[in-house]
Formats: structure tokens, sequence, C-alpha cells
């Protein structure tokens, strides 16, 4: 199973980008499906998931109200909507399959990761 997550790039403070990510098999519109970052320096850390339907979503609290995830099953693909960027969203952003149909914020409950893609926000 081969994840490419696509749409990072440097944006200003204030703007907005949509990330993407594909997954090679349809097995994936059966799992939950998550993005998470990593900032230099920092542990890796839970952004957003949806589960396989897309009606259950999770968001870390500081993203909360400016990042949406969502899914498109038949495209087997799975966006993270992001606005209102700030600085500290700089990251190398990650898109990943969970082990099972539930949205979750664990890490240790993905089987699958892509390679990431590389968000610049400038202030």
């Amino acid at each position: 199973v081969q994840l490419q997550a696509s749409g990072g790039g440097l944006v200003q403070a204030g703007g907005s980008l949509r990330l993407s990510c594909t997954v090679s098999r349809r097995t994936s519109s059966n799992n939950g499906m998550g993005w998470f970052r990593q900032a230099p320096g920092k542990e890796r850390e839970f952004v957003a998931a949806v589960n396989w339907r897309g009606g259950d979503t999770y968001y870390t609290d500081s993203v909360k109200g400016r990042f949406t995830i969502s899914r498109d099953n038949a495209k087997n693909t799975v966006y993270l909507q992001m606005t209102s960027l700030k600085p500290e969203d700089t990251a190398v952003y990650y898109c990943a399959v969970g082990s099972s149909s539930a949205a979750t914020r664990y890490a240790g409950r993905y089987q699958y990761w892509g390679q990431g893609t590389l968000v610049t926000v400038s202030s």
C-alpha cells in the first residue's frame, strides 16, 4: 500500500492550503484515515482524523476551527483543508491509513504512512 501526499508549499500567515493524500489500494475506503505533522526538532503529533464514512472527525485543539479533514472514498483520497495558517503550523505533514474503520488520534493505530509533504508558513 502506498500513500502519496501532495499540496504542501510555502504560504504566508493567514493563507490557506489543501493537502491531498491518495492511497494506492481501495482497502483504505474501509479504514479511518488521519493526518499528523512533525515540526523541526519536535515529535510527530496528531492533527486530524476521519472515520471510514467521513462522518466522524477529530482535531487537535490547535487546529480546530481552521483545518477540515474530509475524504472521497471513490478516489481513495483524504484531504486536509488548512485555513488561517500560522507560522507554528510549519511542519512536514503525513497522512496515514488506520487499522480500523474508526477515526483515532493515536499514531500506533495507523498501519500505513505516506512520505510527508512540507508546509512552510512565513510570518
